[in-house]
């Protein structure tokens, strides 16, 4: 199963950070944005997660909670929030689940070798669950904010 565009997400259940058990059934209520990134404490997911921890306030104010998911461990999600200050929380997908769901795993190269990764991906949920924007193959200058402006769209209705 995977996800599509204006329709619910399938409910999972998976650890984060601050020993939280992230149940997406139990964020009902809220908007969720689930930014997927290739690695913890690499130059571009670090400034992928500044931009999202600059602009936290805005997306409290949106009704908004936003979720950094990798495939790397708890610890080194602690390690790398710590050290950032995030005032939000990583999920650790060491086992692909939600990075299946989310079709995020893709074949690339870095200097000229072949492997798989995590294609940079974010994701937009609605209060009731629905997947009302996805962004793929994300460029990281000014996607946080344009992120943020899709939540306030959609919070405004």
């Amino acid at each position: 199963m995977s996800v599509t565009l204006g329709h619910p997400v399938d409910d999972f259940s998976a650890m984060a950070t601050s020993g939280l058990q992230v149940q997406l059934s139990q964020l009902r209520g809220q908007q969720v944005v689930l930014y997927f990134y290739p690695k913890d404490s690499t130059p571009g997911c670090t400034t992928e997660g500044q931009d999202f921890r600059d602009l936290h306030g805005q997306f409290a104010a949106a009704e908004t909670l936003v979720f950094g998911v990798s495939r790397d461990s708890l610890k080194s999600h602690e390690n790398f929030k710590g050290k950032q200050c995030f005032p939000f929380e990583l999920i650790s997908d060491s086992d692909e689940t939600l990075c299946q769901l989310f079709q995020v795993i893709k074949p690339k190269k870095l200097y000229g070798k072949e492997y798989i990764g995590i294609e940079r991906s974010t994701f937009l949920i609605d209060k009731q669950g629905v997947l009302r924007q996805e962004w793929r193959g994300v460029k990281v200058p000014g996607h946080a904010a344009a992120v943020l402006q899709a939540a306030q769209l959609l919070q405004q209705g």
